[in-house]
Order: C-alpha cells, then sequence, then structure tokens
C-alpha cells in the first residue's frame, strides 16, 4: 500500500538518504536540496513516499508563481524500490491530492530530461502528453483533469 506522508522531523533525514539509480542522479535535484528549497516556496507541498511503513520516495509540487498552474517539480523512487509500479501508484495519489485541491487548475505540468526513457514512460502511463522542449532543456508534459 503507497501513501503520501508529511516530511517533518522525524523522517526529513531519512529522506535525504533516499538515492535514485546512479544512471538517474543527473536527472534531478537532491532530496535535500528540493527541502531546503521548499522553505523558500510557500506554495510547495514536499511529501514523503511510503510503502506500508517503508519510506521509498519522495515528492514536491505545487503552483508555479509563473503560470499559476501546478507543477511537479520532483519524484523520485529510491534505488531499491524501483521498478515495482511503486512509481505509477504514488504518482496517482500525487495528482488525486492536487485534484482534491480548491485552487486547482485543469492541468498539471512536469518537466524531465528527453533522455531520460524511465521517465518518459511512467508518466506516459498515467496520462501525462508530451508538449514541447523548455528553453531550460526539459521536455515538458501536461496532464488534464477530465
Amino acid at each position: 500500500m503507497i501513501s503520501l506522508r508529511s516530511i517533518d522531523q522525524s523522517n526529513w533525514e531519512d529522506c535525504i538518504q533516499l538515492k535514485p539509480k546512479q544512471e538517474q542522479e543527473g536527472f534531478m535535484a537532491s532530496n535535500l536540496y528540493s527541502i531546503a528549497e521548499s522553505k523558500f516556496l510557500p506554495n510547495m507541498k514536499i511529501k514523503a513516499i511510503y510503502c506500508e511503513e517503508m519510506l521509498i520516495g519522495f515528492a514536491m509540487y505545487g503552483i508555479d508563481a509563473d503560470d499559476g498552474n501546478y507543477w511537479i517539480y520532483r519524484f523520485m523512487i529510491d534505488e531499491q524500490f524501483q521498478g515495482r509500479g511503486h512509481g505509477k501508484s504514488a504518482m496517482k495519489l500525487i495528482i488525486e491530492d492536487i485534484r482534491s485541491i480548491d485552487d486547482r487548475t485543469d492541468v498539471i505540468w512536469l518537466g524531465y530530461q528527453p533522455d531520460n526513457e524511465q521517465a518518459r514512460k511512467l508518466y506516459a502511463s498515467i496520462g501525462f502528453e508530451e508538449e514541447e522542449i523548455a528553453p531550460w532543456g526539459e521536455m515538458l508534459a501536461k496532464y488534464n483533469f477530465h
């Protein structure tokens, strides 16, 4: 059973120990950086991803100040827990969390490195549609609430 939980004094240090596979490390900022960054971005939610009582991943999402839409800025599953469907289950929970928020928009955006094939497959399987390459080099993908 996958769940999203708050990050607090009881689990933040465990969150920063989570690591993607070595070949994925260049695709995202560290969890330590993301937790620190969230303290200066009041619209960001940071969540620990659990499988039963085991911490397996991290996510950061919220309203982008530039376009007013919800963005999933960080999403990772620890290397030991990849390939088991946990990422798909966790992403669906994030989408449902955003869906339940009163000020949500009609879409969710995210970006990933164009050569991150694992991310591309995961996001496409959930319903994200690729839009364009951003000026900063990431593939942008959009999820539409129906």
